[in-house]
């Protein structure tokens, strides 16, 4: 059966990732034989922070690349790709919401957007960038910059700013560690209901089981993750 035929939108076989110790050796961190993701699917990830959530995502984004093993994302095996393919792929292919946000300060709202746009497809579509800040309930504050936003604001923008360039899968890393309770709703809310209306994959890391509970699926690191079990 192809990726394709069983509608898998991820599929992760055999990975494994590890570290250079400071006293000498390496680290396992990951050492995963199977996890996939279906089109459209939402799953959580849950784990203790240090776990190894956040170097799944990047391995999955190509922002690292893995000692063995295959991640094949729409098709594709990235780790079959250069550092430059996989810069391309990741920006076509690939919505990611940072725990942080990552806005660039200088620009505002709209340009952070299209310039999501811009490392997708190269090209700015201003109708869909305003089309997505309306989504997120920032139509009015387009010409805003980062610093005149409050931080629930900030990450709506970056939600936007990850759904420029029409993503296959969303990577999202804990997006309501840094808001409050409310806004942390409002956020959850608004990354669940943009991937269902956008027809995304999405796979959000979380330590926080409320959160987890809201998804179609949860899968718990520590038990798709057997590097721990048989450290080197």
């Amino acid at each position: 059966m192809t990726l394709e035929s069983s509608n898998m939108t991820l599929k992760i076989t055999d990975l494994v990732k590890t570290f250079d110790q400071p006293g000498g050796g390496r680290l396992k961190v990951l050492d995963v034989a199977n996890f996939a993701i279906a089109s459209g699917e939402q799953v959580a990830l849950i784990g203790e922070s240090g776990g190894g959530k956040t170097t799944l995502l990047h391995l999955i984004a190509g922002l690292l690349t893995p000692d063995s093993g295959s991640i094949r994302l729409a098709g594709t095996d990235l780790t079959m790709l250069s550092e430059q393919g996989r810069d391309r792929f990741r920006a076509s292919t690939i919505g990611y919401v940072f725990q942080t946000f990552n806005l660039l300060p200088a620009f505002t709202a709209i340009e952070n957007v299209r310039l999501g746009m811009t490392f997708g497809h190269g090209r700015h579509d201003s109708h869909r960038a305003l089309e997505l800040l309306d989504r997120v309930g920032l139509a009015d504050r387009a010409h805003y910059r980062p610093a005149q936003l409050s931080v629930g604001q900030q990450q709506r923008v970056a939600i936007a700013r990850a759904l420029a360039a029409k993503p296959k899968l969303l990577l999202a890393d804990e997006p309501t560690a840094n808001v409050d309770p409310v806004s942390a709703e409002a956020v959850l809310n608004l990354i669940r209901q943009s991937c269902i209306d956008e027809k995304l994959a999405m796979l959000m890391v979380t330590h926080s089981m409320e959160v987890a509970e809201r998804f179609h699926r949860i899968e718990k690191l520590d038990e798709i993750n057997h590097a721990f079990a048989h450290p080197m």
